[in-house]
């Protein structure tokens, strides 16, 4: 996966019914998600005041990205996307 220089605020959107996400927006690009590859969630690695991280790594329409929620920011960021995306 090729390193994005910061995180990307993003615009992630829920299927209920397959309890993943089904697409993510962010810099005027959208991508369907087809695949929910792995989870991390990191609630026991932060103080309770910096809020835990959810790490999703998911499938796309064009390769994988990795979506983080920041629980105290109470947003998503796009971390890392591959070549193909």
């Amino acid at each position: 996966m090729a390193r994005i220089e910061s995180p990307h605020p993003a615009h992630v959107r829920w299927d209920r019914a397959a309890d993943r996400p089904s697409s993510v927006r962010w810099g005027g690009r959208e991508l369907q998600v087809t695949r929910l590859a792995a989870v991390r969630d990191e609630r026991h690695a932060y103080h309770p005041e910096r809020g835990p991280r959810l790490t999703m790594v998911v499938e796309t329409s064009a390769g994988s990205a990795t979506l983080v929620f920041d629980a105290a920011a109470r947003r998503w960021y796009v971390e890392t996307v591959d070549q193909a995306a």
